[in-house]
């Protein structure tokens, strides 16, 4: 029967294992497909990158070269000179415009970093990016996957720069409609990127869930080593999330090398892949900071004498909720005032968390009430009663040596009350819950002693 048993146990071990490995696949490519939807897929993500993009000294540089390469593609520069010119020197137009081009450069860069230009270049993100959505999930009225294009509208960008920099009066009106214009989506691709932003939202919250769930069933099953299944489960993100930053490194690589032609714009393509994954690697390094701590909570609760240690010290608070879950309250106050990771600023994963943590606490709390039993604080209930049967006792014994009579003191009374509680929750009369409350009536009047 013993080597049945054993059989089984290394059964459920191979299977545990089997479905940690698993999870860890599916949360590989989930981590993928959770960044690109957040990135592409939600403005608000777009359009902080987008001004972070802006605030990048290389990427300023290159839209504000952009800008003005527009400006003199749009808007015959010479011609403008020569009209203020006097007819005598009007062919010292041709160089004279050849002269401001490095002059605008320089006064568009200085341009795009005014608030007040930086601002339009949100907001036109922004647009773009709310038209795009609507496109994708066919809510623009009148917009057919036919017809619909977005760009990205830098018309007003370019005309406040040529103002600034002193190419011609109102820019605005000359523009054609088409300067300037960055397009993200023509129409020919707008039916497949319906369908791929729908597979990809699907795929985001499915494997994402997929994945949590195939850990919590490799823990569930490991029973007999769940403590170490933990731990491997806290492996498992630290493995995951090492290779997520080991793949975002060798792609941005490919990425900017297949991007770039000149060693000029490798900067530029550089620093627009650091900012627009960023929010990948923080997801990376986020999971590999979880994986710790999965691994440190299974290392806490493991036979090690450190562990030991700590647990015994921990114990007497651990044992009275007050004092545990207000630690916890505590401690996510500061992780959610803190903001480490993008799945303390959402909702859903910030509960998640939230639940998990309390589950974890509780968890231990009932694992040191069962190795530590007579650990407690002074102002515990159990801490209480023990002094409250000392005094009794030792007035008992008094009493003895002088010859007193025995008579039925309050300490006594509540002592024999107490007994009585023991033996009836032995007996399964009272619960836990019952034993507590009447515990805390009969030793409430002690308190002011």
């Amino acid at each position: 029967m013993s080597g049945v048993g054993s059989d089984a146990g290394t059964q459920r071990r191979t299977i545990a294992i089997a479905v940690i490995v698993l999870a860890s696949v599916i949360g590989f490519f989930s981590v993928y497909a959770l960044w690109v939807k957040r990135q592409a897929l939600e403005t608000d993500t777009w359009t902080r990158t987008s001004s972070q993009l802006l605030e990048n000294e290389e990427i300023r540089d290159a839209v504000a070269d952009f800008l003005v390469a527009q400006l003199y593609k749009h808007v015959n520069v010479e011609e403008q000179i020569a009209r203020r010119l006097p007819e005598d020197i009007r062919g010292l137009a041709g160089p004279a415009a050849g002269g401001l081009r490095q002059a605008a450069t320089e006064g568009a860069r200085r341009a795009l970093e005014q608030p007040r230009v930086q601002a339009a270049w949100e907001n036109a993100n922004r647009a773009a990016h709310e038209r795009l959505l609507a496109l994708l999930d066919d809510d623009l009225e009148g917009v057919s996957t036919e017809g619909g294009v977005v760009t990205l509208e830098l018309r007003g960008i370019a005309a406040r720069v040529g103002e600034q920099v002193g190419i011609g009066g109102d820019l605005s009106e000359r523009l054609p409609p088409d300067a300037a214009e960055l397009e993200i989506l023509r129409s020919d691709e707008l039916s497949e990127a319906q369908d791929g932003a729908e597979l990809l939202r699907f795929l985001a919250f499915w494997l994402t869930a997929i994945t949590i769930a195939l850990y919590a069933v490799a823990i569930y099953i490991a029973r007999g080593w769940r403590r170490e299944a933990l731990r491997s489960v806290g492996i498992a993100f630290v493995v995951v999330g090492i290779l997520v930053l080991f793949t975002h490194a060798l792609a941005g690589n490919a990425v900017v090398g297949a991007l770039t032609e000149t060693a000029a714009s490798e900067g530029p393509a550089r620093a627009t892949w650091d900012i627009a994954t960023s929010l990948l690697v923080a997801t990376g390094q986020a999971i590999v900071a979880y994986g710790i701590v999965i691994v440190l909570a299974a290392w806490l609760a493991g036979p090690s004498s450190a562990a030991t240690w700590v647990r015994r010290g921990i114990t007497p608070y651990l044992r009275q909720p007050r004092f545990a879950y207000t630690g916890l309250a505590v401690l996510l106050a500061l992780i959610f005032w803190w903001s480490p990771t993008e799945a303390t600023r959402r909702l859903p994963t910030s509960l998640l968390l939230i639940v998990l943590l309390a589950l974890g606490v509780e968890l231990l709390r009932r694992q040191v009430i069962r190795e530590f039993p007579d650990r407690v604080t002074m102002w515990s209930p159990e801490a209480t009663a023990r002094g409250l049967a000392e005094r009794t006792r030792e007035r008992r014994e008094r009493r003895v040596a002088t010859g007193a009579a025995v008579a039925s003191s309050p300490d006594e009374q509540r002592l024999s009350q107490l007994e009585r509680l023991a033996r009836l929750r032995e007996t399964g009369v009272l619960s836990e819950d019952e034993l507590a409350a009447e515990k805390r009536r009969i030793l409430e009047p002690t308190a002011g002693e």
